[in-house]
């Protein structure tokens, strides 16, 4: 297995095990929440976000657990907004990581309020002293999550992509909705282990940049594989974009433009890392994967 590959199962698995402990399901009315949220949230995904923070943790010394617990809000969050996403008034999805999406599974009320508390257990994960003992640290790991999630990040997007459906997009405007819709939690990602590592913010440029290129490439990557992939292994609908009219980047580049770009940008975020050795062996390999991946 590559490096990726084996450190990403070792990630997922403990994804896995903190979310079995946090959303033990109660016996009282509450349990079909929970059971939605254990749905939504457990066996399945690439858990790339945990494994960012994993791996820039490692830049700074950072334990584990404290990079895991920081992982799983991320995660939280990440998969609140495709429990949300995959709804009638939203994408109106059947299939999310290989399985019936919370609605299907559940039903619409159910699929919202599990999503709802999906996004409050990353606040509530991130301001517990189990995650980190400063509180400083804790305050301004909740400020950066909260703007990377809200208006001025993912929403953002997300709003930008419906709208996206209503009208034609060039590439700036393209680019600026997937910075904001997938980028913002991918940036979070990569400055949570600095945030906890108290580097400050003007010292952050490279990984910023880092974070700034491999989030792009991700999405011009998703958007190859939304025309060439295999439903089957990615695990969820296929070619949604074309047909609801959406401008992506494929469709503005062309196939082999795009595809050119994103390794472009897959070597520039590598280049960001030059001053570190190899404790950045595992974020540099991750940059490769976003553009080598097949869902």
């Amino acid at each position: 297995m590559s490096l990726v590959a084996t450190r990403a199962a070792a990630v997922a698995a403990e994804v896995d095990r903190l979310f079995d402990a946090l959303l033990a399901v109660p016996d009282d009315p509450r349990a079909r929440v929970y059971e939605a949220m254990r749905h939504a949230a457990m066996g399945g995904g690439k858990r790339l976000r945990p494994l960012l923070v994993q791996a820039a943790s490692e830049l700074f010394n950072i334990s584990q657990e404290s990079a895991l617990r920081v992982g799983v809000a991320v995660e939280c969050i990440h998969v609140y907004s495709l429990v949300h996403d995959d709804l009638p008034a939203m994408d109106d999805d059947d299939l999310r990581r290989g399985k019936p999406t919370v609605h299907k599974a559940f039903d619409e009320a159910t699929a919202i309020l599990a999503g709802d508390a999906l996004h409050d257990l990353a606040f509530e994960m991130l301001s517990d002293e189990e995650t980190h003992p400063d509180p400083f640290v804790r305050v301004d790991l909740v400020k950066a999550l909260a703007v990377a999630t809200g208006a001025g990040g993912m929403t953002g997007g997300q709003m930008m992509d419906l709208e996206a459906e209503k009208a034609s997009f060039d590439l700036s405007t393209v680019t600026r909705l997937q910075q904001l819709k997938t980028g913002a939690l991918i940036g979070f990602s990569v400055d949570a282990a600095a945030i906890m590592a108290r580097i400050p913010p003007e010292a952050r440029t490279r990984l910023h940049g880092y974070a700034r290129d491999i989030g792009l490439a991700f999405q011009i990557a998703d958007d190859l594989l939304d025309v060439e992939g295999d439903a089957d292994l990615a695990g969820k609908a296929l070619h949604k974009d074309a047909a609801a009219g959406k401008e992506t980047f494929v469709s503005l580049l062309g196939v082999e433009r795009a595809r050119e770009q994103a390794r472009l940008l897959v070597e520039q975020a590598k280049a960001h890392l030059h001053g570190h050795g190899a404790e950045a062996d595992l974020l540099r390999a991750i940059a490769d994967y976003i553009v080598e991946r097949d869902r």
